[in-house]
Formats: structure tokens, sequence, C-alpha cells
């Protein structure tokens, strides 16, 4: 049994990767992108069709509504409670997508706090706040001005007077697992992006974000793609504004997901995506995964 972590900036390709991959080892794939979760969101998205599929079982993909409040701790939950099902019955197993904190919270030993056990520390300022993290943990590296650490950080020792976890100890794995990086060169990867948002439009993005925003889902407004065309029908902007937008903002989120997985996550195998032949990058990491 196997579980392959298949991760990296959007739009490089790992998606039709983590196809590949599980009819090779007669996986199932477990999701790993946050907004991929939510049932009314398509094509903005880059989701899998149906037809992409290709039989193979998807976990943790549509499974709530945009109404729905759907937190990194119900993630963690759900998937650790599908990723031991699949581990008993021998299972292999594909961890796919963009967002890692999902990913981190899913493998790690990531722990979180209920919302309503949370305290609020309204009225202290924040010399104040951290005075008293100083006296109960000299060692922590918090600064002042980062409020919203400071009173996660009392939060978490009031209610279970445990220090926060390190993030040595947050990056304790919880499995066994390989993780496999696809990145591209930048302009490669920026270009890839911008003709994804053009072949987006092609496939109805307006439309889709029209029907939601008519529908009032606007939580959709948080993801990219959706905001920048729910301008368009709020009379804001030109659609031809919202979609040299929509590629900005893909290209500057595709470099924070790069920084992002770099800082947090070690022993990554990274490979450099072919665009052109992308069978060649399938085979690289195929041949890489038949040596471990």
């Amino acid at each position: 049994m196997k579980i392959v972590v298949i991760l990296g900036p959007t739009g490089t390709g790992k998606t039709e990767l983590s196809i590949a991959l599980a009819k090779k080892m007669n996986a199932e794939i477990i999701n790993a992108d946050a907004t991929q979760v939510y049932k009314e969101v398509n094509i903005g998205v880059a989701k899998i069709t149906e037809e992409q599929k290709q039989g193979i079982p998807h976990h943790l993909m549509d499974i709530v509504s945009v109404k729905d409040n759907y937190t990194v701790m119900n993630y963690q939950k759900d998937g650790r409670a599908i990723l031991d099902q699949k581990i008993k019955e021998n299972k292999n197993i594909i961890i796919v997508g963009g967002t890692g904190l999902y990913i981190k919270a899913l493998l790690y030993n990531y722990k979180f706090m209920p919302e309503e056990e949370k305290k609020t520390y309204e009225g202290i300022t924040n010399e104040e706040l951290k005075k008293r993290a100083d006296e109960i943990y000299p060692q922590n590296e918090i600064h002042k001005n980062n409020r919203k650490r400071l009173e996660r950080f009392l939060s978490h020792y009031d209610v279970t007077g445990e220090i926060i976890k390190t993030t040595k100890e947050k990056d304790e794995a919880l499995y066994e697992f390989t993780l496999i990086g696809l990145t591209a060169p930048r302009e490669e990867l920026y270009n890839h992006l911008n003709k994804r948002v053009e072949i987006m439009m092609c496939e109805g993005l307006c439309e889709e974000v029209k029907d939601l925003y008519h529908k009032k889902l606007t939580k959709a407004e948080n993801f990219i793609g959706y905001k920048e065309f729910t301008q368009y029908f709020k009379g804001e902007k030109n659609i031809m504004d919202c979609m040299e937008e929509t590629k900005k903002n893909s290209r500057k989120y595709a470099k924070r997901q790069y920084t992002w997985f770099k800082n947090q996550f070690q022993n990554v195998k990274w490979f450099q995506v072919d665009y052109n032949h992308f069978n060649k990058t399938i085979k690289k990491v195929s041949d890489y995964l038949d040596t471990l």
C-alpha cells in the first residue's frame, strides 16, 4: 500500500498526473484543493470532469455547497477518516491538490481548537498580549504586531493549558507517504495560466459566475476567477479587464503556492513539467516511484 502526494502551483498538471498514476497503481484519489470541495464551482476552479476521472474514485470533491461553512478542521476529520479506511483496505492512495494547508492538516500532527472554545482578548493591547506570551513561553518568536498569532497562542494556552505546537511538531508526519512536486519555469507557467483563463472563458466561465451571482452564492467571490468576473455583473468593470485581472491573480497565486510548498514541506521530489510533452513528465514521475 502506497500513499503518493502530488502538490505544486496551479496549472502544473497535477490532475492529469494523478489520473495517470492512479490507473497504473490501481489507486483512489483524495482531493486536496479547498475550492473543489464545493459543488457549484467547476470551470473556474479547473475541476476534473466525470469523463476525465475515467472511473477512478475521487474523494472529498463536490461534498458541500458554497453556502456551507467547510473549514480546514472539517477537511482534516473527513480526510483522515477516508485515509484510515483505505489503509485498512490496503488500497493505494493519491492525494492531489494545491491547498498546502489541507495537505499539512491531513498528514501531519496539525491540531485545531474548536471555535466555540477560543478566547477573545478585546481591549487588551498588543504589548500586553506579547508580554503575557513571553511570560508563558520566553522562547516564542511572535512579533508584538502579529496580533492574530498572539491571540491564537494565548487562546490555545488558556483553553488547553498547553503551549501551541511548534513548527517542528507540526512537521511530524502521521503517515508514510511520498511527496511529488510539479513546477515549471516562471514564464512557461505564466503563459500556461494565461491561456487557461482564455480556455475557461470559452468553456463558459462567465455563465457560471453569472449563475452564482444571481443565486447570491457570495462565498464564490472569494475564489480567483469568480471574484473578478463578479465585478462585471455588478457593472464595475468590463469583461476584458476582468479577464486580465483573473490572469494576473492566477499568476500571483501560483507564486504564493510555490513559496508556501517550498517553506512548509521537506523531502519533496520536484519535477519540472514539460507542457508540450506531458507524457514525458508522467514517465519521469512514474519511473521515480518505481525505484522506491
